[in-house]
């Protein structure tokens, strides 16, 4: 038990000293402006500090929730009139159950969207639509792929919400956080 302790003693005596990555920096006052908004402006420059609620554009990672996707708020938007068989967000896909309209029961339509990446941009989704036609019986069906002005028009639909999704969403974090961080313009030394 004492030779323990003479341990713990030892581990926490050398990690209070300046040695090591705990080691002590000099820093000049000269180095820092006075005030306050210039040197949190410095320190967010130099990677030093961080905001709790920060900005929208300013999200660390890839890691985003579903929430706050703006295409995939977009795409379940888009596609609420359609039962959905899966929405896995960490997969990155959506896919609907067949839907048929009441009019034409021998014919049914699938899509799946499959997301690329988190920007909003015109690769980011794989959009693929299948239409399901079958005899007037129900007997026999047939299923095929269609990519054609369809899947460039639910494309089309899909982005143009996510674009006003996100300008909502970053006009809305504009007003519940009320600090602006403006890049300094880079001034020509003579």
């Amino acid at each position: 038990m004492k030779f323990f302790l003479l341990f713990i003693l030892a581990i926490s005596v050398f990690l209070q000293t300046a040695c090591g990555p705990l080691k002590y920096k000099k820093v000049s006052a000269k180095d820092y402006p006075p005030e306050p908004e210039k040197r949190i402006q410095k320190n967010m420059e130099e990677g030093k500090g961080f905001r709790v609620m920060g900005n929208i554009n300013n999200r660390g990672g890839t890691f985003d929730f579903a929430s706050s996707n703006p295409l995939w708020i977009a795409t379940l938007d888009t596609l609420d009139f359609m039962p959905l068989v899966s929405a896995n967000y960490s997969g990155g896909i959506v896919i609907t159950d067949w839907y048929g309209e009441n009019n034409s029961p021998d014919e049914s339509i699938k899509i799946s969207v499959r997301f690329l990446t988190n920007e909003i941009r015109s690769d980011a989704l794989d959009v693929n639509i299948f239409i399901k036609q079958c005899t007037q019986n129900l007997t026999s069906c047939s299923i095929n792929q269609k990519n054609d002005d369809l899947v460039n028009e639910l494309k089309l639909n899909i982005l143009k919400k996510a674009s006003l999704i996100e300008k909502n969403l970053i006009n809305k974090n504009k007003k519940k956080n009320p600090y602006v961080y403006n890049k300094p313009s880079k001034k020509k030394k003579k």
